[in-house]
């Protein structure tokens, strides 16, 4: 995957690999010692909140979806479910 800037993907919509859209990208989570992406922090649309999703979510009710499970980076994060 080409490298892009973070600053490009604040507020970019993530849809599940089913086309489902699981909400708006708040944040990315990285281990500060070696620097390595953790989780996308993905806030819930009212859509999204109609509907059960298998992803842990924080203490504000953000999804943490784990970085390894992107797929793709385009108009919207594509993220295997």
């Amino acid at each position: 995957m080409a490298d892009i800037l973070a600053e490009n993907l604040s507020g970019k919509a993530v849809m599940g690999s089913d086309g489902t859209e699981l909400g708006m990208l708040y944040n990315i989570t990285m281990n500060l010692k070696t620097g390595a992406l953790s989780d996308l922090l993905v806030e819930q649309t009212e859509e999204t909140d109609q509907i059960s999703l298998d992803f842990p979510t924080d203490d504000h009710g953000r999804y943490r979806i784990p970085v390894g499970r992107v797929q793709a980076v385009k108009d919207y994060i594509v993220v295997e479910r």
